[in-house]
């Protein structure tokens, strides 16, 4: 039963909806995936904060040129999965772990902020750190500086304090 004007312009405007609200948007191929691990890679996602949705590549295409974003047309064939997330590395990296475990997907490609990464790209972005340890990383390169211009103050001051000891010591032996 052919869709509705209507119901297709509701589909577009819930798509658009996603690209917007979301940070990363990452494209796969489901193809060989059954039911019970669809509903799997869902539930995944879902507890990950991401969403997904499968839809029809004329309108995702429509969507995507509404929005302003070039060069992701040549990965729009096949049935094509989308992941959704307001982190940017989540859905990357729930799909990349789900690969691993079924090898039943592919990633085809992803809209990072608005420009399209390819799939290596993505799987590049799954493999970063989570935000805790790029936070942890970048705030100890931060203090880095700080403990060794400490550790240079305090050793000049060390020296002073020798120093006057020794003359303390000197002026002692002299009386």
């Amino acid at each position: 039963m052919p869709i509705t004007k209507a119901k297709k312009e509701e589909i577009i405007q819930d798509l658009k909806e996603k690209f917007e609200g979301s940070a990363v948007s990452v494209f796969a191929d489901y193809r060989n995936l059954n039911v019970a691990e669809a509903t799997k890679l869902r539930r995944k996602l879902r507890e990950a904060g991401c969403e997904y949705k499968v839809a029809k590549n004329t309108l995702t295409s429509i969507v995507v040129k509404r929005l302003g974003v070039e060069g992701i047309e040549p990965y729009l064939v096949g049935p094509i999965a989308i992941a959704f997330g307001k982190d940017p590395v989540a859905p990357a990296k729930v799909l990349s772990e789900f690969i691993r475990e079924t090898k039943k997907m592919e990633i085809k490609a992803g809209i990072l902020e608005g420009k399209v990464i390819d799939a290596r790209g993505v799987k590049d972005l799954a493999e970063l750190p989570p935000r805790e340890v790029l936070l942890a990383k970048a705030l100890g390169g931060m203090q880095a500086p700080l403990y060794g211009f400490a550790s240079v103050l305090q050793g000049t001051i060390r020296s002073f304090a020798y120093a006057v000891e020794a003359v303390r010591k000197q002026r002692a032996g002299e009386a």
